[in-house]
């Protein structure tokens, strides 16, 4: 059988794209929604742990820990076969769910060492000049939070749509299963898997690709202010 013969038989026999199209939208969806409600989240927690409130510092500290240290496809059964396993809940919420508990605790303690990095001499300076504490957050502190967060955080979605691959585990057709269904039906694991990675691969290098298009467009516009 020729390359192209192969390509056929794994792409397009059968409707065969439509199926992988249809675990694309499953791995993109899960993700976007994880990363959405993860952030804010995140977000949370970090406050939670940047309190002088000992309680509330120590609850954030062990959250992220234990979030941390826990490998994802271990939490996603606990939470499907365990914890939900009575309610009423979709695979894809619970999944969303998870990988949102997930990234919550990366984000938290990335935006925490981002503050940290932050220039509190420009922010005690605001201060001096009469700035409120909420503008001088909002103005100072935070863009340069993000500008520190932003190459962390780029890497934590990548991982993300990478650890979206075990929801198999709990019924979901996502990618990673359409293509191992894929391989097993046509008998073709090699180039199968190989197309698998490569669409991986791309959604990886089009996340890098926005953020640098990001980067682009806030130069442009420094320049023309």
């Amino acid at each position: 059988m020729s390359l192209s013969e192969k390509l056929y038989t794994i792409l397009i026999q059968g409707g065969s794209w439509k199926t992988i199209l249809s675990g694309l939208w499953a791995t993109i969806q899960i993700s976007v929604l994880a990363l959405v409600l993860g952030t804010v989240l995140g977000a949370v927690i970090c406050l939670l742990r940047t309190r002088k409130n000992l309680v509330a510092r120590g609850i954030a500290s062990v959250y992220i820990a234990i979030l941390r240290g826990t490998p994802v496809l271990m939490l996603l059964l606990l939470l499907y076969y365990g914890v939900f396993a009575r309610a009423d809940l979709k695979p894809v919420t619970v999944a969303v769910f998870t990988f949102a508990l997930n990234v919550s605790a990366h984000v938290a303690e990335l935006l925490r060492s981002a503050l940290e990095a932050a220039d509190k001499g420009q922010a005690e300076a605001a201060r001096m000049l009469g700035c409120s504490a909420w503008d001088t957050f909002r103005s100072i502190t935070l863009p340069q939070v993000l500008r520190i967060a932003k190459p962390v955080y780029q890497s934590t979605i990548v991982n993300l749509i990478q650890w979206t691959s075990v929801v198999g585990y709990v019924t979901i057709t996502d990618l990673t299963r359409v293509i191992n269904n894929t391989a097993s039906r046509t008998m073709l694991p090699l180039l199968t898997i190989t197309i698998g990675m490569l669409i991986y691969l791309a959604l990886s290098y089009l996340i890098f690709g926005l953020f640098a298009l990001s980067d682009k467009l806030r130069k442009r516009g420094g320049e023309l202010a």
